[in-house]
């Protein structure tokens, strides 16, 4: 008598080693500046990063982190500011930190993909 295997599903054991399956969800989506930059490292290792981007730049999320860049109203930041008024060291490097998440943008060729990408001031 043979005994029949059910196929191993490797998609289910990908999903299990994603940082975002590892780790509290709750972290993408946090308000805390910190959590959320602590989010963007762990997506950088993950097999799945540039097809979690292009799916956020299609559907145009609303807020959290996917694919390793922080989505504010549907648009790119570089970084999320904390509450109150930006001291002026801070607008500087958040202008820096705009051209660098374009130009990953633009590596990953989603820059083109989708005109309604942008990038939030």
């Amino acid at each position: 008598m043979s005994l029949a295997l059910a196929p191993l599903d490797v998609s289910v054991e990908m999903e299990a080693n994603l940082p975002c399956r590892k780790f509290d969800p709750d972290l993408w989506f946090s308000d805390s500046p910190t959590e959320l930059e602590l989010a963007k490292s762990l997506c950088g290792d993950c097999p799945l990063r540039v097809e979690c981007l292009a799916g956020a730049v299609e559907r145009a999320e609303p807020w959290g982190v996917w694919g390793g860049e922080i989505f504010e109203r549907g648009a790119v930041v570089p970084r999320k500011r904390p509450r109150g008024r930006p001291r002026k060291e801070d607008l500087a490097r958040d202008a820096q930190l705009r051209v660098e998440a374009e130009a990953r943008l633009a590596a990953s060729g989603l820059s083109e993909s989708r005109n309604a990408v942008r990038l939030a001031a």
